[in-house]
Parts: structure tokens; C-alpha cells; sequence
């Protein structure tokens, strides 16, 4: 079953966002397949990420090569919102 998963970290800048991309493109962190939509928005320091996965073990075995890097460039994600998904539409 598919699953929703909202950060809203309590501070998150674009440029912390922009390296933890970089940094989990560069460990081949998004080879791992599952993920369905990721959408970051928001601004200041303020930015949240909505995602979508494929299943919530999908979503798990993505967060172990995430959080390591959100530590190092200082993001404390908090805990996400995960709900099940209704429909997905294109």
C-alpha cells in the first residue's frame, strides 16, 4: 500500500535541502526504487518535503541512507506524517 510522508522540520534552509539532495544523489540513495512523487516547498527557513512511496518498507530502507546525511547538514526532520493513500492521480 502506498503512503503519504510529510517533514516539517522545525528549520530547514534551501541551501540545507540543495546539499542533502546533492549528498543523497552522490551515495546512490535514489537508485533505491519505490519513491512515486517527492515535492519540497515553502520558504525562509521553513521548507517542508511531501513524498509519496510505493509501501512503507520502501520508505524504511530509503531512511537509512537518509538520515545520515540530514544529521550532517544540520536538518532535524522531526517525526513525519505517514498516512496511507486513497488514489493517486497523474
Amino acid at each position: 500500500m502506498a503512503i503519504s510522508v510529510l517533514f516539517t522540520p522545525p528549520s530547514m534552509t534551501a541551501a540545507q535541502y540543495d546539499e542533502a539532495i546533492r549528498r543523497l544523489d552522490a551515495s546512490g540513495a535514489f537508485a533505491l526504487r519505490g519513491m512515486l512523487h517527492h515535492t519540497c516547498f515553502g520558504s525562509g527557513n521553513k521548507l517542508s518535503v511531501h513524498d509519496v512511496w510505493e509501501s512503507q518498507a520502501k520508505f524504511e530502507a530509503f531512511g537509512q541512507k537518509l538520515m545520515p546525511i540530514l544529521v550532517a547538514v544540520g536538518i532535524d526532520p522531526g517525526t513525519p506524517a505517514i498516512q496511507p493513500v486513497h488514489k493517486i492521480m497523474p
